[in-house]
């Protein structure tokens, strides 16, 4: 059996450097916007970190003269007259400081947005790219919902790391440093107040932080597993009503329900507790400093004046703000890590067929195929094919036989080069097919599979996803070849859902027309008629009579009357062929296929 890939239990902290530094290979290829992104958010964090110095002189050149002139006056009995000139000025500035500030907001939040939104589009297409690409034994091991997990959850955790939390890390630090610099300027006895706290906040933040990031890799873990339980079921739905295992089922879900409620609990508690904390601590550092700084302001000599005073209280309320920022960056970084590894080791799989460099194109090939000492197992330990040497010349007909698990299915797969061989070599035409491209080796291909897929769309075109060039006419003849004539009026109904409005017959000749209409030079039947009822069987035999004259035609099937024609029927067991003939030599022979034709008879 292989192993089914799940999400990794992560326990320790990783690296964050390496994980930043590739997430932001993709906003890079945006950097023209990060100009005017970057611009915007160093306007807004320098502005708000100037504000209280405007307060500062507001206080200390407009307010507090007048106050005194106007208290100085109402004492001589004279009728106090107010200068609005300063009161306007400050106003002035405050405004437009406010109004830069705003359009400021506005652009780095319009281009945060597009950073965002063109990141996470390229990791999608990239990840989908990756998805067409990756080997067969890749999807042996991969549950469904693990990968729709990637694909959707996980690229929008990480593109929030270069856009919005990028944001708040700028942000913050630019606030920070341009905060500590004013402040020192002022009063470093008022600074030493405020910085006395941050260890402590930083201190508590760290802890809160590791606790918060545990149980939100844990949370998420268990979401992508549960999620791929959810839609194994749903799509198990039949089998779960037609063995009464709805209770069983909804167990399972359950009980990953409630380890996720208990995580996401655990989680959100302790994030909750962070922000109370910073208004404690920054409450704090805002006592003191009106405590100390009273004093001060009260002793002239120390220079600390009431617009000082008023300036030193508002940083130290929102001083705390972007360390709150800094450290909920840090925590998004390392809560995002596990879906960056994830995303970025599926972008780094290993995809075990593909075009080594330098290779050729396939003529239009005859349809020869040699097994050349071919060594094949999926694991390790397991061998499936050891030293098998066949020849199948083009245009004959070969039908595959045998018990299940023998290696029938796997036979084809290394035709199909799904899967390539660990030993030997498969040749097409005389030419190891490691040696020529993918592609044009499965243009010439066709293969009808037991279970048929149907993409959303008409019947029309889920058959022209064998030959998209192909014309109504030619559908219809081939539809006319199947023994389907009824089809051709429904070319333009809708299939819905993987082929809900269909029968499992429908879909299978439909599959069948989609091969048919591509005229492959190599054709492969896994079951291709186990779907349609014995009249509509008999029907399409003719025209599969037809359809694998002049190619060379791979059968699998458990009917056995359904291959009495084929030209050679091969008697597989573990991997081997034991026995090679046609219908009537065989059953002369008296052997495995004897066996088996007659015990099916009866």
């Amino acid at each position: 059996m292989i192993e089914q890939r799940s999400d990794e239990a992560f326990h320790e902290p990783r690296a964050l450097w390496p994980f930043v530094k590739r997430i932001f290979t993709y906003a890079m290829r945006y950097r023209g916007w990060f100009l005017p992104f970057s611009v915007g958010i160093v306007l807004v964090a320098i502005i708000e970190a100037v504000m209280p110095l405007v307060w500062l002189e507001y206080i200390d050149t407009a307010i507090t003269p007048l106050v005194r002139e106007y208290k100085d006056a109402i004492a001589s009995g004279l009728t106090p007259e107010i200068e609005w000139d300063l009161l306007i000025k400050y106003g002035l500035i405050y405004l437009g400081l406010s109004v830069v500030q705003i359009a400021a907001t506005g652009v780095f939040i319009y281009y945060a947005g597009k950073i965002e939104e063109h990141v996470v589009r390229d990791l999608r297409m990239d990840l989908f790219e990756k998805y067409q690409r990756l080997s067969f034994s890749f999807y042996d091991r991969s549950a469904i919902g693990w990968l729709i997990s990637r694909i959707t959850s996980d690229t929008d955790r990480v593109t929030d790391l270069i856009s919005w939390g990028f944001l708040s890390l700028i942000w913050g630090v630019i606030m920070i440093i341009t905060c500590l610099i004013v402040m020192t300027l002022y009063s470093i006895q008022l600074t030493m107040i405020i910085l006395f706290t941050i260890p402590a906040l930083l201190l508590f933040s760290v802890k809160l932080r590791m606790l918060v990031l545990k149980y939100s890799r844990e949370a998420r873990r268990i979401r992508s597993e549960m999620t791929a339980v959810f839609a194994e079921h749903v799509n198990g739905v039949e089998v779960n009503k037609t063995t009464a295992q709805e209770e069983s089922a909804l167990g399972t879900f359950s009980s990953y329900s409630t380890r996720m409620r208990k995580a996401s609990f655990l989680s959100s508690f302790y994030s909750a507790t962070y922000t109370p904390l910073v208004v404690m601590v920054g409450s704090v550092a805002a006592a003191l400093v009106i405590y100390w700084g009273g004093h001060m302001t009260l002793e002239v000599s120390t220079g600390i004046t009431l617009g000082v005073l008023a300036a030193f209280f508002g940083y130290a309320r929102i001083i705390y703000d972007p360390i709150l920022d800094i450290t909920r960056y840090y925590a998004m970084a390392q809560s995002n890590l596990s879906a960056g590894e994830r995303i970025f080791s599926l972008l780094d799989e290993k995809i075990e067929v593909y075009d080594r460099d330098g290779v050729s194109d396939y003529e239009p090939i005859r349809g020869d195929i040699e097994f050349d000492d071919v060594h094949f197992h999926y694991v390790e330990d397991k061998p499936i094919m050891q030293g098998l040497n066949l020849k199948i010349n083009a245009g004959e007909s070969v039908a595959l036989v045998g018990p299940s698990g023998e290696g029938k299915s796997t036979f084809t797969s290394i035709i199909s080069r799904f899967y390539e061989p660990t030993a030997g070599a498969l040749k097409i035409d005389g030419h190891d097919y490691k040696n020529r491209t993918l592609e044009s080796l499965r243009k010439q291909l066709g293969i009808i599979l037991q279970t048929p897929h149907m993409f959303s769309g008409t019947i029309a075109e889920n058959i022209l996803y064998g030959n998209r060039a192909a014309s109504r006419e030619e559908i219809a003849q081939v539809l006319h070849l199947i023994g389907a004539p009824e089809m051709i009026d429904r070319l333009d109904e809708p299939v819905g859902e993987e082929g809900s409005t269909l029968s499992m017959g429908e879909k299978q000749l439909i599959s069948f027309a989609r091969v048919i209409l591509k005229d492959p030079k190599i054709l492969i039947m896994d079951e291709a008629t186990s779907s349609v009822d014995t009249l509509a069987e008999a029907r399409i035999q003719k025209g599969v009579e037809q359809l694998i004259k002049n190619r060379t035609s791979i059968i699998i099937a458990h009917r056995l009357s359904t291959i009495r024609n084929c030209d050679r029927i091969l008697v597989i067991r573990k991997g081997d062929v034991i026995e090679d003939g046609n219908h009537d030599a065989l059953i002369a022979e008296k052997g495995h296929y004897y066996e088996l034709y007659t015990r099916q008879a009866r």
